[in-house]
């Protein structure tokens, strides 16, 4: 086998992968701004937050959870924070620890949000699919991830 090669088996797999993972994130960024005037990278960050509660989460939590570089998150976060949508602080036991949480207008932003979004994510990903498909799909991808969340 040529290690610099994929087979036509592979390829029949892969170029469909990532013509999917190129243009799912453009067509939820899109339905999103359209809606609500909010990107998909800017949602993602406000899920994840709005997933931890009441609470905090720091910089390099929110970094690895959204697969945002530092740099990314940290622009984001300046636009989020610049709505009223974030706020940031320094952690209590450690002035150098940023965190981030959601203020009540970005679960507002968020509520009427996730509509579209869950929407889209039903149309494009699950719909098309039958149970037993979308249960392997999740399983396929549980087993990819570490991977790739390992090579970031």
């Amino acid at each position: 086998m040529d290690e610099r090669r994929l087979d036509d088996a592979e390829m029949a797999t892969w170029l469909p992968t990532i013509r999917f993972v190129q243009l799912l994130p453009q067509v939820l960024d899109r339905a999103l701004k359209a809606e609500t005037g909010l990107n998909h990278a800017h949602y993602a960050i406000l899920i994840t937050l709005a997933g931890s509660g009441d609470g905090a989460v720091t910089m390099t939590e929110l970094a690895h959870i959204a697969g945002l570089s530092r740099s990314r998150l940290s622009h984001a976060l300046d636009s989020l924070e610049e709505r009223g949508w974030v706020a940031r602080s320094s952690c209590s036991s450690d002035k150098r620890t940023l965190s981030a949480t959601l203020t009540p207008a970005g679960r507002e932003l968020l509520r009427s949000a996730a509509p579209v979004h869950v929407a889209q994510i039903r149309e494009l990903v699950l719909d098309p699919l039958s149970d037993a498909e979308r249960e392997q799909l999740g399983g396929i991808l549980t087993k990819l991830l570490p991977g790739v969340t390992a090579a970031l």
